[in-house]
């Protein structure tokens, strides 16, 4: 470290004064962690935009910041002095000259009394604007170090307990023309202590640090710099503070939270892309509508959009071609090429009566891991390829610059880092027991071509996984995502710092037999958790039906839109706030879809093949376009690559079936076909069940024997006037009700269960919330999934994830309360994998 010029001042804590007439400020009861942690997980985030940009707004909100002095008080009020806001304790102490620079000797230790007192940072400000005209003011702070209680006007409006959280009040209610604002922070060290104590079941490893680091304990316990506790190369100074900027916003109808750029190479078609999300507070109560226009002027390109933000978050995402006859500068690491970066100004018009323009820097480029197979080799290769060109990595580990973040400046990150790139370094590693850092290290890291390997910020310990800490980690993990994923610098986002070694390792003598509980907590923070988040969040592109990913592999023009749209003619759309969920749901629809269009469309060339009507008929084909796929996409296909059955698969199982009932209406009349393709005439019984959808009792059952069904021809079999038929089932509509159908005959001949709906589902009424649940057997080499329900459940699927095999039947309509299954392996399994693979999923089930 660098030497430091010191300044006197007291270096043993003053002796407890008599209460000061400050307000006691109220501690929080501060909630228990409980569970475990794991370890390192690699996430490859593909995202290439970003730099510096600004935000002006005409008739726009109202930003005032609150950096600056701010009063500051120990517990007792025995101390009180100015603290500056970005800040934090130590510093506030040492700048005023009560203590000496906390790195001089043996301060780290000597100091030891400021992290285990509870501080208060507190001000009084004038609201600068009418705070009436506003439809919604917030107090944010984009960094609190690290457990507070948030109090304006003597109102408390939450409290944190992450420093690598964004936090927003809403203040609209309380406040006032003159203002005092509270922030009353926990000691680090005894909220830490305090969450162990509370942590029940098992311990989270390790408890301390060595003593040879004379640091503190129980650092997993709190979303807190680590090594500020200690590390085995650095002292142990547990600041309290804001440590980042703090301001009041007032907006009306809609304000702008995040914005961010990624780019993306269409390799077909040889043209960049970019992708353009902004995600808004929208505080009006109906959608607003509005235009966007986007302008690269370098690269002569500007498109116009129309948008709508809905109530709530609203978000948007666009993308913008870039004007093929322009060479694109891709952005290099150093040493590789240029870090070309393109000025670029996005405007929102929106009929609220002002526009926001954000002004941004476009970088492009590319990144793959490549994993591949190595001849000689029983392992993959692990390389990354910029552009095309394979990159071979120079670089080094970051740490944090200072145990003081308010002391890290522009002039310290560009020393350091300019540095790296004069060695001829190409990338570094933030590392985890650190900080996600400040926007001015990654703008630098854009211009100079550093690239970014960016851990998440767990190290060297195991953590916990109860609820409330997987829901800190969340906010932690998808705001930072969203603040950094512009940044081309940044290629890799990685899970943590040798934790995962830590359990392989077995660094904390876990009990063999209990290292199943820390794998499962493992798994749970990191896979199902971080990734999840990540992968829903970031231009990592797979995760979101309008993705780059999903869209670069979408080839028929507008297809994604079409199948939506054809979606939204039928069924409700997903609407769930889980985006990971939403995408999944939306997936199943498209395949619901895809499966009913193309039964829809089979079905009546199949039963058109014996008559002509006006023309038309005597059909006797029916080839449907397609049957498998070259790569993974979204196509026409019914067999994944790969060969994974879709439903429109199943479906085809039974539409092409050689006996087939098929309904159909003509002119409010019902009409069911025989269809066969058998090679003799049969006398068969057609055995029809209707259904209301809130029941599984059937509401009405007609049987008609005797029916003839020539061999290979289509005739009809049934014929009524709907008003009818509805009447005569207990006065069912076509909005309550579904009617089933099947073929019988002698000797177990039968045909499958067809149905036919009386109105889009999106419409149906009665349809209710059902609990599907399947148990698995083996028998010889089948496996049977015994499926139970308690109501009725359109369209269900069934999925094993990654084993591969096909169901006998799937995507279909589950009637009865119970149903068997059986799944056919095409490679070794087990109940257990099936078991844990299993996904059941419902019509119901999509929100």
């Amino acid at each position: 470290m660098a030497a430091r010029r010191l300044r006197r001042g007291s270096a043993v804590p003053p002796a407890p004064a008599a209460r000061s007439s400050q307000r006691p400020c109220p501690l929080p009861v501060w909630r228990a962690a409980t569970a475990a942690g794991r370890a390192a997980l690699l996430l490859l985030l593909l995202v290439a935009a970003g730099g510096r940009a600004g935000v002006s707004a005409a008739g726009g909100p109202e930003v005032h910041s609150l950096r600056g002095s701010w009063r500051l008080g120990n517990g007792n009020g025995s101390v009180v002095l100015r603290g500056e806001v970005p800040g934090c304790v130590h510093t506030a102490l040492h700048r005023a000259g009560l203590i000496q620079d906390p790195y001089y000797r043996f301060n780290d230790v000597t100091y030891r009394w400021i992290s285990l007192d509870n501080w208060t940072y507190s001000r009084t400000f004038k609201t600068p604007f009418d705070f009436r005209k506003w439809q919604k003011v917030n107090l944010v702070f984009e960094g609190v170090d690290t457990v507070a209680q948030i109090l304006i006007n003597n109102v408390t409006l939450g409290r944190t307990d992450n420093m690598f959280n964004r936090y927003s009040f809403d203040i609209t209610s309380v406040i006032k023309e003159v203002n005092f604002i509270e922030v009353c922070f926990l000691s680090a060290i005894s909220y830490a202590a305090e969450q162990n104590r509370c942590h029940k079941g098992y311990s989270i490893p390790p408890a301390c640090p060595p003593p040879v680091q004379k640091g503190e304990c129980h650092a997993n316990f709190i979303r807190k710099e680590q090594c500020s506790f200690s590390w085995d190369w650095g002292p142990s100074f547990p600041t309290q503070g804001i440590w980042k900027d703090v301001r009041i916003e007032a907006y009306n109808h809609y304000h702008l939270i995040y914005f961010s750029l990624t780019s993306l190479f269409v390799k077909s078609a040889q043209k960049w892309r970019l992708e353009i999300e902004a995600i808004f507070d929208v505080v009006s109560s109906k959608p607003v509508v509005g235009l966007v226009i986007v302008n690269i002027p370098e690269l002569q390109t500007q498109q116009t959009f129309n948008v709508t933000l809905q109530p709530g978050e609203g978000s948007i995402v666009l993308l913008v071609n870039i004007n093929k006859s322009f060479a694109v500068q891709a952005w290099w690491p150093n040493g590789h090429g240029k870090q070309t970066g393109y000025n670029m100004t996005t405007t929102f018009i929106m009929e609220a009566g002002y526009q926001i323009e954000k002004f941004s820097k476009a970088y492009f480029r590319t990144v793959e891991l490549i994993q591949e197979p190595i001849h000689g080799s029983p392992g993959l290769s692990f390389y990354f390829r910029i552009n095309d060109r394979p990159i071979f990595i120079k670089g080094s580990n970051w740490i944090p610059a200072d145990s003081f973040q308010d002391r890290v400046t522009y002039d310290t990150l560009w020393l350091l880092l300019k540095s790296a790139a004069d060695a001829n370094m190409n990338a570094l590693r933030v590392w985890g027991g650190g900080v996600y850092e400040q926007d001015e290290f990654y703008n630098i890291c854009d211009e100079i071509g550093i690239m970014i390997w960016q851990d998440f910020m767990f190290a060297c310990a195991l953590y916990p996984t109860d609820q409330n800490y997987l829901e800190s980690v969340g906010a932690e993990v998808t705001h930072q995502v969203r603040r950094l994923k512009s940044h081309p610098s940044i290629i890799l986002w990685s899970g943590n710092n040798e934790n995962e070694a830590a359990i392989a390792s077995n660094w904390f003598s876990i009990p063999y037999a209990d290292r199943e509980i820390y794998i499962k907590d493992y798994v749970m923070l990191y896979v199902k958790n971080i990734r999840e988040i990540v992968l829903a969040v970031s231009s990592t592109e797979d995760w979101s039906y309008t993705s780059n990913f999903s869209l670069h592999r979408q080839h028929h023009e507008n297809g994604n839109d079409q199948m939506l749209q054809q979606i939204g003619y039928h069924f409700k759309l997903p609407q769930s706030t889980d985006p990971i969920k939403k995408f999944k749901d939306t997936i199943y629809l498209t395949q619901v879809m895809q499966a009913q269009c193309v039964k829809t469309e089979t079905e009546f060339y199949r039963f058109s093949q014996s008559e002509i009507i006006k023309g038309e008929g005597h059909t006797m084909g029916a080839l449907y376009w397609q049957l498998n796929d070259i790569w993974q996409a979204p196509s026409w296909a019914s067999l994944e690559y790969g060969g994974k059955w879709k439903l429109l698969h199943y479906f085809a199982q039974n539409f092409f079936a050689p006996l087939l009932p098929v309904a159909y209406e003509d002119n409010g009349v019902l009409y069911i076909y025989g269809v066969s393709d058998l090679h003799v005439d049969h006398k068969l019984t057609l055995r029809v069940i209707v259904y209301t959808w809130s029941s599984l009792e059937p509401v009405c059952i007609l049987s008609k024997g005797g029916v003839t069904v020539k061999a290979q021809s289509a005739v009809p079999i049934y014929k009524e006037s709907m008003n009818d038929f509805l009447e005569r089932c207990q006065n069912c509509t076509r909005k309550s009700c579904v009617v089933t159908f099947c073929l019988m005959g002698e000797g177990g001949l039968q045909s499958p269960t067809n149905h036919h709906f009386l109105s889009s589902l999106k419409d149906a009424v009665g349809l209710e919330k059902t609990q599907l649940s399947a148990s698995v057997s083996q028998q010889d080499d089948i496996y049977i999934f015994d499926l139970h329900t308690t109501a009725i459940a359109p369209f269900v699927s069934l999925d094993v994830g990654s084993i591969k095999g096909r169901f006998s039947e799937n995507g279909f309509l589950m009637t009865e309360k119970k149903k068997v299954v059986m799944f056919y392996p095409w490679e070794p399994t087990s109940v257990e994998e099936l078991e844990e693979s299993l996904t059941l999923t419902s019509l119901v089930d999509i929100v």
